[in-house]
Parts: structure tokens; C-alpha cells; sequence
């Protein structure tokens, strides 16, 4: 049975922008040294310079547009966690699997991710696009999860707030 990720529960329980990115740091760097680590991305640190060479924008809008990216993938958690749970319940009475939903939806991320030169996050995208593995899709959303926290982690904090009071509504 795939874990129940309960993300934003638990944001809400540590409310401090520094315990969100030091436990993303953390559980980031056990993913990508672990069942990651054929990926490459351990140690990766995003700078916004190629980004700004190669399209020919101003570092200011690349990180504004990186802010932008982190609360999509953000609000993209939700419904990567719901095609998770409707897969395994798929999974589980023996019926075929369909993967286009999730499959679109990082293709989506993915597109934004290879724009912006995020190399963690595109190979991330990548794999939850092409892999079947339910467990292994649970473990590469977690390690996007906390790649786009340590992106911007006052943005993806105040994301992750606002879900919850718009849900609450």
C-alpha cells in the first residue's frame, strides 16, 4: 500500500519557513543519495544564471517566474497525490492502469521546469512521466516536493497556506 503523504498537515504542524526548509534539505538529500541517486541530482543547487544567458531575461523576472513555478508544483501536489491513490485503488482490484491523467500533469511541470534550466526537477518530471513503479512515483513526487520548497521556501510556505484556508472555506 503506497504511504498516505499528508503534506500539508504537516507544513501546518511546523509552522516556521526555516523547519520547512531545513527538513526539505534533509529529506531532499536522503532521497537523491538513496533510491535516487542513478539520477544525478544529489548536491544539485539551482542558480538562476542559466536561466538568464540563455533566454535573455533579467535575473528578476527568472525569479519571479522560478516563484511562480514552485507555488504551481505546489498546487500540483494535490492532484499527483490523488492520481497516486486512484492508481493504487486501481492497483489493488487487479484493473488496468491508467497513467495519462498523472502522466499529463508532469508533463505540464515539465515543460515549465526545462524553461526555467531546473535540472533536479526536470529529471524528477521526467521519471513520473515514464515509470510505472507506484512506490517509486511516491518517492520521486516527495524528492519534488522538497526541491521546490528549497527553490523558494517563503513561497512555497505562503502556497501551501493559502490551500489550506481555501480548503477550509
Amino acid at each position: 500500500m503506497l504511504k498516505q503523504l499528508n503534506f500539508f498537515d504537516y507544513i501546518l504542524e511546523n509552522q516556521s519557513v526555516e523547519t520547512l526548509l531545513a527538513d526539505a534539505t534533509d529529506i531532499c538529500d536522503i532521497l537523491t543519495k538513496t533510491v535516487l541517486r542513478d539520477l544525478g541530482i544529489d548536491n544539485y543547487c539551482y542558480s538562476p544564471q542559466e536561466a538568464v544567458e540563455e533566454l535573455g531575461l533579467d535575473e528578476d523576472l527568472v525569479n519571479q517566474l522560478v516563484a511562480d513555478y514552485v507555488a504551481q508544483i505546489i498546487r500540483s501536489v494535490v492532484q499527483f497525490e490523488n492520481y497516486l491513490t486512484t492508481l493504487q485503488n486501481s492497483q489493488d482490484l487487479d484493473q488496468i492502469l491508467d497513467y495519462t491523467p498523472f502522466r499529463e500533469l508532469a508533463h505540464k511541470n515539465l515543460g515549465v521546469a526545462r524553461n526555467l534550466r531546473i535540472k533536479d526537477a526536470e529529471k524528477l518530471l521526467y521519471e513520473l512521466m515514464k515509470k510505472d513503479d507506484l512506490e517509486y512515483l511516491v518517492v520521486c513526487l516527495e524528492a519534488l516536493k522538497v526541491c521546490a520548497i528549497k527553490l523558494n521556501p517563503q513561497c512555497a510556505y505562503n502556497t501551501i497556506k493559502l490551500i489550506h484556508i481555501k480548503s477550509s472555506l
